[in-house]
This record gives structure tokens, C-alpha cells and sequence, in this order.
């Protein structure tokens, strides 16, 4: 693969869209995701000198979610580990 045949994906082979490297990979419960903007998401929520984590874990969440899907049943893991990865700033 030539630079300007683009990026497949090393799962499903399609092509992997622009701007992917916009996303970091975290593990949630031993299994690697990606989030989309996360690195951008924790800084804007750092800015906001929240006080207590529950504050905290709502403005990340509320980001990630609407540029990532987050199954409703997980939203307690991913919160979890999106705090742990706010406090590593």
C-alpha cells in the first residue's frame, strides 16, 4: 500500500476515515477502545476546574458520548476509566 492509497482498517479492512488519529485506545474490562477525541475531551473538561468527581465524570461523559457510542449498561465502567485517565493529566 502506497501513502496515497489511504489507511485500511487492520480488523475489517474498509478504509479508515480522516482523522483517526483523534482517537486513543483504552482498556475497559480487559478489551482495548477507542474513543474519538478523548485527549481534545479531557483537556476541555480540565479547563473547567471541577471540583468533585461526579462533576467531573458527567462533563467527560457527556462529551464522549456524543461522539462515541457507549452502551448504557457499560456507562459505569467507562466512567470509571475515563476518570482514571482524567486524573493521569
Amino acid at each position: 500500500m502506497t501513502d496515497n492509497e489511504g489507511a485500511y482498517c487492520t480488523i475489517c479492512g474498509g478504509m479508515v476515515p480522516a482523522g483517526m488519529q483523534d482517537i486513543k485506545q483504552i482498556t475497559v474490562d480487559g478489551k482495548v477502545i477507542g474513543i474519538n477525541k478523548l485527549d481534545f475531551i479531557l483537556e476541555e473538561v480540565k479547563k473547567l476546574n471541577l471540583s468533585s468527581n461526579a462533576e467531573i465524570i458527567e462533563e467527560i461523559m457527556k462529551r464522549v458520548c456524543a461522539l462515541n457510542y457507549i452502551p448504557t449498561k457499560r456507562k459505569e465502567v467507562y466512567a470509571e476509566v475515563l476518570l482514571n485517565e482524567y486524573n493521569k493529566l
